[in-house]
Parts: structure tokens; C-alpha cells; sequence
């Protein structure tokens, strides 16, 4: 296969994604979808068709195989290091009051939908089953972590960790999580008319979800932005993604979980990293700006960083 052949069969995986992220942006210009559409839809996602994909995908999966406790060990080894070293370069670089958005924009990536999307495209079930159970890891960790930088920027705030305890345990991505390991560790078999309706109703999540990321990128905001959120936003789609990838190729990791790791730390900026930074009062503008510039730039990172690994025969 010349190397030709071999990115356009990576834009196959990849571009897939991104065009629902760009239909979904073209859809709210023209006004076909609204600020309501998104709200009800995002809400269902989260709460119901998000959970129903994780539970069955890992039903499914073969756990000897999806369950990899040295991948979930050094992916939160990972992210704690792309933590640390994001908040030490911005206690050098960006002014004190936006350093807690610019550090939560640089690690805290959307591996719910489009790091899960990714995968499913590139590795089929084994994307959707590990990359769930990576994602149980993924919610509680960042959780955490963004609020202890938001709140050690924010005056008068305090971090209350009984409403996170709260949050993180009756996430339903989460619940999915560990209601669905039981039945894929004991093997038990739900009828067949439940499995088809139930994936009937889990195709909902990623082309509502992937519309609903295009609808909130606003074009305008980033054109009026400063260097902060660009530099935010290379943090977070070349170097860390750089750095992390490298870190896990050189641990010995190859092929799948190489590739599913990959996925998840080139993911661009979750949207619920506006929202943590608006309850707490920061600078939501900044945050808006680095979801929407990663978004952006994730079509490009993310398809440049599958195409060098499978080049290298590294995935």
C-alpha cells in the first residue's frame, strides 16, 4: 500500500467524524437547528443513548481483551503528567486569573463523543468497549482535576467535594460502566428483540452528538480571541497528544491500545469544560474559544496523527 492509499484510507476512519461536526456548524448558520435542538439533544445523549452505547458495546467485548488495567494505569499517569506540565508552563505564561481555563482547555479532552467516535470508526467493538471502560477512568479523573485548578484561580470559591463524589458516581456513563461489566464478565445474554432495540436506539449518539459539537462553535468568538486560546489549543492537539503518545509507544504499548490512547489525548476540548468554568465564574469566553479552536483543528491533528502511526506501523 503506497502511503497515497494510506491516508485516504486514515481520512476514511476520521473524516467521517469531523463531517457531522461541520454539517452540524452549517445547520445552526442556516437555522435548521437552535440552541433548543442542542440542549434536548445533548440532554438525551448524556443521559440515555450515550450510556445504552457503552453498556452494549461492552456486553459484548471479549474483557480479557477491552480490560486492560496497564492501559488504564498509564493513561491516568498520562494525564496527570499533561496536567502538571500544563499548569507549571501557565503559572509562567498566562495571567493568574485565566489559568485555570487555559489548563483545563489543554488537558481535558471530549473522548465521550469524539475520542469514542474515532475509535469505533478505527477498531469497530474493541474501539467501543475499551474506550468505554477507558472512559469510566477519563470522567472521574478530569472531573476532579479541573475543579482543584478552577477553584485555585477563582476568588472566593471553594471545591466541595461531596457535590463531585455525587456528580462522579451518578454519572450515567459511568453507572453504564460498571452495571455493564458484570454481564459481559458472567456471560449473561439479554433477549434478542432488546439488543435490536437497544441498538437502534444507541445509533442515535454519535451523529446527534457530533451535530450538537458543530452547533456551538462560534466562528465570530474565535476570530475576536487572543494568543491565550491559541496557545491553549495547540497544547492540547499537537503537543500533549505529541508527548503522551510517544510516553505510551516507548512503555511498550503497539497496535490497538496504541492507537485507542492516541484517540483519547488527541481529542479535542470537551464542551463540559465551558460549563465547569461558567459555574464557577471564570472566563467563559476563553473556554468557548478553545473548544471551538480544538474542534477545528481536530480535523486536521487528529487525521495527520492516525496517518504517522499507521505510516510508522506503530497502530
Amino acid at each position: 500500500m503506497t502511503l497515497i492509499d494510506l491516508f485516504l484510507q486514515t481520512m476514511e476512519t476520521t473524516l467521517p467524524v469531523f463531517a457531522m461536526v461541520f454539517i452540524g456548524l452549517g445547520l445552526r448558520r442556516i437555522g435548521w437547528i437552535d440552541n433548543a435542538f442542542v440542549n434536548t439533544a445533548s440532554a438525551l445523549v448524556f443521559k440515555a443513548t450515550l450510556p445504552t452505547l457503552v453498556f452494549l458495546s461492552i456486553i459484548r467485548a471479549d474483557l480479557d481483551t477491552a480490560f486492560n488495567p496497564g492501559l488504564l494505569v498509564f493513561y491516568l499517569v498520562a494525564t496527570l503528567g499533561s496536567f502538571a506540565i500544563t499548569w507549571l508552563w501557565a503559572r509562567w505564561r498566562v495571567v493568574r486569573e485565566d489559568r485555570g481555563v487555559y489548563v483545563q482547555g489543554a488537558f481535558r479532552g471530549n473522548c465521550g463523543i469524539v475520542g469514542l467516535a474515532l475509535a469505533a470508526n478505527l477498531y469497530g467493538d474493541f474501539g467501543l468497549s475499551a474506550g468505554g471502560i477507558l472512559l469510566g477512568l477519563v470522567i472521574i479523573s478530569y472531573n476532579i482535576l479541573s475543579v482543584i485548578v478552577l477553584v485555585a484561580y477563582q476568588p472566593g470559591q471553594t471545591t466541595d467535594w461531596t457535590k463531585i463524589f455525587h456528580d462522579i458516581i451518578r454519572n450515567p456513563l459511568i453507572l453504564a460502566v460498571f452495571v455493564a461489566i458484570p454481564f459481559a464478565a458472567l456471560d449473561i445474554s439479554l433477549p434478542g428483540w432488546v439488543m435490536t432495540s437497544g441498538d437502534y436506539f444507541a445509533s442515535l449518539t454519535l451523529p446527534l452528538a457530533l451535530l450538537c459539537i458543530g452547533a456551538t462553535v462560534s466562528l465570530s468568538a474565535i476570530r475576536s480571541d487572543s494568543k491565550t486560546a491559541l496557545g491553549s489549543s495547540l497544547f492540547k492537539m499537537v503537543i500533549l497528544p505529541a508527548l503522551c503518545t510517544a510516553a505510551a509507544w516507548l512503555a511498550g504499548f503497539r497496535g490497538s491500545e496504541l492507537g485507542l490512547m492516541f484517540l483519547f489525548f488527541a481529542s479535542p476540548t470537551a464542551a463540559a469544560s465551558f460549563v465547569m468554568v461558567k459555574a464557577l465564574g471564570g472566563n467563559d469566553r476563553l473556554a468557548a474559544n478553545i473548544i471551538a479552536l480544538t474542534t477545528l483543528l481536530a480535523s486536521i491533528t487528529v487525521t495527520l496523527g492516525v496517518f504517522v502511526l499507521r505510516s510508522t506501523g506503530l497502530i
